[in-house]
């Protein structure tokens, strides 16, 4: 199976260097020529263009910024989209959006999946992230292969748009967690606490989290590098709030979160590193929230090991 992938940033050169180094027949493409010859020296071919891609392979990933970057480049894939092509969105998009352009991909014979990830960019790198997917269970099975080769836990979400409501659910969930981790360590900080200290307490307790595991630790250090912009995290909580919004869900914490993430990119910048939401406590209470002992961006202690498919607890096949 020849694979291509379009999209070598943060996320998806990541993901695709797991293909390569598992030896997958990889065919790239990128806006950016100097991420295309990286990949081309690891071992991918080059494509002139995605219609190219689409063309010469069985599957096409694509891992691109916004829903409009998608749109665009499957339409100029879509002439090539014959019966048993597989287009797999990758990309954080719209329940909405993915639906509409997976039926077009329909429409000319071929498969369609949203399989978004899920778990930071240092677990891309080394395989053991986890990859939500949206599709008929048929082409589930042909490629959990695929996403395995890319993540450790695989789950079938359910039809095409399933993955990527739940992928703007968890985004939601952890930008929230943002905000409070931030809260939080401001707060210790003006009531006294060594931050070392409080860092530990908040990890062995209750108020534990996967982001206070891994951003709070870049938080303290000071770099504050997560490889992820507050853009992205505006867009994330953006398309959470269009899917509540369809459902007719009264949402009270994420317009909230909406409005203090407008602030921060008005004070300090859309590209600026997500979680220097913490920048605005800082400069309100004019403390330095920094500590000794904490690494400049996470790196995953986890070995790589096999990816599976997660069956969820009480599901049929959970009975099986």
């Amino acid at each position: 199976m020849k694979i291509g992938f379009i999209g070598l940033g943060n996320v998806g050169g990541k993901l695709s260097g797991s293909l390569l180094r598992n030896g997958v027949d990889l065919m790239v493409y990128d806006l950016n020529e100097t991420l295309i010859a990286g990949k081309v020296a690891e071992g991918a071919d080059a494509a002139e263009n995605p219609a190219q891609l689409m063309r010469d392979c069985d599957a096409v990933i694509t891992c691109l910024p916004s829903p409009a970057a998608s749109d665009a480049v499957l339409h100029e894939m879509l002439p090539e989209i014959t019966p048993g092509k597989i287009w797999m969105e990758m990309s954080t998009t719209d329940e909405a959006e993915v639906k509409r352009l997976g039926a077009m991909v329909i429409a000319r014979g071929g498969a369609a999946v949203d399989c978004p990830v899920s778990g930071g960019c240092h677990r891309a790198d080394t395989g053991n992230i986890s990859i939500f997917a949206g599709c008929d269970r048929a082409t589930f099975d042909r490629i959990l292969p695929l996403l395995t080769t890319m993540g450790r836990r695989i789950l079938h979400t359910g039809d095409i748009g399933s993955a990527s409501v739940l992928k703007v659910i968890t985004n939601y969930l952890a930008t929230a967690n943002l905000i409070t981790c931030s809260e939080a360590l401001v707060t210790a900080k003006a009531a006294g606490m060594d931050l070392n200290t409080a860092y530990e307490a908040i990890k062995i307790s209750s108020g534990t989290s996967f982001v206070h595991e891994t951003e709070s630790q870049v938080i303290l250090n000071g770099s504050r590098d997560i490889s992820f912009t507050m853009d992205l995290v505006k867009k994330d909580i953006g398309l959470f709030q269009e899917v509540a919004d369809r459902a007719g869900v009264p949402l009270e914490m994420n317009p909230l979160m909406i409005k203090i993430f407008d602030d921060a990119i008005a004070r300090f910048g859309e590209r600026e590193l997500s979680p220097n939401i913490i920048k605005r406590l800082e400069e309100a209470t004019g403390l330095d929230i920094t500590a000794p002992g904490f690494p400049p961006e996470m790196s995953d202690d986890e070995p790589e090991e096999p990816g599976y498919e997660v069956i969820p607890q009480g599901s049929v096949r959970d009975r099986a």
